[in-house]
């Protein structure tokens, strides 16, 4: 299987962007996905974007992704305005950071979905002025955008040939449509492959993002995940991407090593 390994940067949160890169290097992965609120921090402590895509490279990384970009759907007159001001921001960051992808974000409540396929098509339009492809996500505790299938109604809705989405294992579970539906996706709708596990504990409607574990830690049959990923023809990044409290506890190189290594005892097996 001819996946990247990468690193969300998520996954080691409390550690310093700086630190994140040269962590990831170290350890052997191939990308780095970045949060632009660690590039805000990095340049509001006196740094550029320019420095964070030049320790990138001399880490032997890229970065595939940026996340992520938020109000695109369900804002209206200025609060719309705004948050488009800071998506096209958030792109221009994204386009210096060589990113060929930055993930938007999806309502977390009640939907319109013409109304967020019309949005998303003007979002990847937007995008193409700035040279970088906006994701759709699914969240597996949205309300409704919460699974593969919730997805695919966006992205065909919106008739734009670049519309992609963001696969995961967690939220797969979280959101209940399961993992299947990986094979209705074609390679090109998918950008990257976010990989985690879920636990048995607590129960499935009440879990959340710092409930994510390692991979092979939890319930998630990601043995057949990527079996079915594969199957599509994707070859992009997979990506470690936990937010679980306990592991920012531990040394961030430790953490880091240990997922790469959990992750490749899965893909390689």
């Amino acid at each position: 299987m001819p996946f990247t390994y990468c690193l969300n940067s998520s996954t080691i949160m409390p550690t310093p962007l700086s630190e994140k890169i040269r962590v990831a290097g170290e350890v052997g992965y191939g990308a780095i996905e970045i949060w632009h609120a660690d590039v805000d921090a990095f340049v509001a402590d006196g740094g550029t974007v320019a420095d964070v895509r030049k320790m990138v490279a001399d880490a032997g990384l890229f970065v595939p992704t940026t996340i992520f970009l938020k109000g695109w759907w369900d804002t209206t007159g200025d609060v719309e305005r705004r948050a488009l001001d800071d998506v096209r921001r958030k792109l221009a960051q994204a386009a210096e950071l060589g990113a060929e992808y930055s993930i938007a974000g999806p309502p977390l409540g009640l939907v319109d979905l013409d109304v967020g396929a019309e949005r998303y098509a003007s979002l990847l339009r937007l995008g193409r002025e700035f040279g970088v492809k906006p994701i759709f996500e699914y969240l597996g505790f949205a309300q409704e955008l919460n699974t593969i299938a919730r997805a695919r109604q966006v992205l065909e809705a919106c008739g734009e040939p670049d519309a992609t989405t963001v696969l995961d294992p967690f939220h797969c579970f979280r959101g209940g449509g399961g993992i299947e539906d990986v094979a209705t996706l074609r390679a090109d709708q998918i950008a990257v492959s976010h990989f985690n596990d879920a636990p048995a504990f607590p129960p499935r409607p009440l879990q959340h993002d710092p409930d994510r574990v390692m991979p092979g830690d939890g319930v998630v049959d990601l043995n057949r995940f990527c079996e079915l990923l594969a199957a599509t023809g994707f070859d992009g990044c997979l990506s470690l991407e936990l937010f679980n409290r306990r592991y920012w506890a531990m040394d961030p190189h430790e953490v880091a090593r240990l997922g790469l290594e959990k992750m490749r005892s899965i893909v390689e097996a």
